[in-house]
């Protein structure tokens, strides 16, 4: 080969190759920050695939995703969040407890953040209201905290000799001295005592719908917080035998679905 040619096709070469990375670089990306670890969150994320797909969006085809796991190290949160803002995602999603959330939310003012499962965004200071939240977040709540108090009132009917009661919560969650206060309530009422006990992993909803509509150019200040709006009181009877409970016909009334 002439050194002609060969100086043609090595330039037509590294042409293709710059088209190939600004073609790559042009997929918009999305910044998956987690406070936890993959191996238990696969589910999770396997849902959040499946959401961005039904928005239009397939990862390594029309979307990019830099996942960002902190591994339960909440201290190098802040750092990840930093790393995204600075390779310019175009939307970050913080799931794995509030601490992630918050750690992206100190990140950036600019960047649409949609958070999996927080009970009260408000609360925390993330949205200004569930129906219009204002700024740049937005995303799930499940109405955890809420459901607790009600949660514990049907521990007591189904073990009524109990008289002690763990609690696990968070210890970085600021909203826990609330939740403890009214559970202690409901426990003082009952007669019971609940013992705290810390805990560092939280569960996550399907979030990938609502970050596909934002890669199509909806802000997060237009998209309202989810919430649940149907609540369904399930009783396995099989497995209440397998631990040696008796379900009481008051619980069994208010059930929405008896599994024999």
């Amino acid at each position: 080969m002439r050194r002609r040619e060969f100086v043609l096709l090595l330039g037509g070469a590294m042409t293709a190759a710059r088209a190939l990375h600004a073609q790559q670089k042009a997929l918009p990306v999305i910044g998956y920050l987690n406070a936890t670890s993959p191996r238990p969150y696969a589910a999770n994320v396997a849902a959040f695939l499946e959401g961005l797909r039904e928005a239009g969006w397939v990862e390594g085809q029309n979307v990019a995703i830099e996942y960002r796991w902190a591994e339960n190290h909440n201290d190098q949160l802040p750092a990840f969040a930093a790393d995204l803002v600075g390779r310019r995602v175009d939307v970050i999603v913080a799931s794995g407890g509030l601490v992630a959330v918050l750690a992206a939310k100190s990140a950036t003012s600019t960047i649409p953040i949609v958070f999996p499962a927080v009970s009260d965004p408000v609360a925390a200071g993330l949205v200004a209201s569930f129906a219009r939240p204002g700024g740049n977040l937005t995303g799930f709540s499940p109405f955890q905290f809420e459901l607790m108090p009600k949660r514990l009132e049907l521990l007591t009917e189904l073990v009524p000799q109990a008289r002690v009661i763990a609690l696990l919560v968070s210890p970085n969650d600021p909203r826990n001295a609330d939740l403890v206060r009214d559970l202690q309530e409901v426990g003082r009422a009952n007669w019971l005592q609940l013992q705290i006990l810390e805990a560092n992993s939280a569960r996550e909803l399907e979030a990938g719908i609502y970050t596909g509509r934002i890669l199509k150019g909806e802000k997060p200040a237009d998209l309202p917080v989810q919430q649940p709006t149907t609540f369904e009181l399930v009783v396995n009877l099989k497995t209440a035998t397998a631990l040696g409970l008796t379900i009481p016909p008051s619980i069994l009334a208010r059930a929405t679905e008896v599994i024999e």
